[in-house]
């Protein structure tokens, strides 16, 4: 099995603020932001016409999917209780708001791995699978989602 690996490091600038509203016994329940990494395995059995697994040149749209659910946003739970809150900033043009089903590194890779792999499959008509999405909130914090 082949395998290559295409990471957009921390120091990228994907900004994303986000808080963990359940984790009362922490700091993590603030607002409180990162440079988010993130790094994509993809793997085939079987090579393309130039011996790759997946053209890199190619990733400009993973780029733009990050930017612009990443960069400069606020990523907020949809169970989050100030939900109306942050919408509220939103439209008051202070923050640009993804409503999601849970934030964190977790579950970012899940959304992502979601989103990149099913668009890579139909690309390469199923020779190549996204095996795997890290995020990096720092050097000390990520977490995949894959095989």
């Amino acid at each position: 099995m082949y395998r290559s690996i295409k990471t957009y490091g921390n120091n990228r600038g994907f900004s994303c603020a986000f808080r963990q509203h359940k984790a009362t016994h922490s700091h993590c329940s603030l607002i409180h932001g990162y440079s988010l990494g993130f790094e994509f395995t993809f793997e085939s059995s079987l090579l393309d016409d130039k011996n790759w697994v997946y053209d890199f040149g190619n990733c400009k749209w993973i780029k733009k999917y990050l930017e612009d659910t990443f960069d400069h946003t606020i990523a907020v739970d949809n169970q989050d209780p100030e939900l109306d809150t942050f919408l509220l900033l939103e439209e008051k043009g202070l923050a640009r708001v993804i409503r999601m089903d849970g934030v964190g590194c977790e579950k970012f890779a899940e959304r992502v791995y979601f989103y990149v792999g099913s668009i890579v499959n139909d690309q390469t008509e199923g020779r190549v699978k996204l095996k795997r999405v890290k995020v990096f909130e720092h050097d000390a914090n990520s977490a995949t989602y894959g095989e």
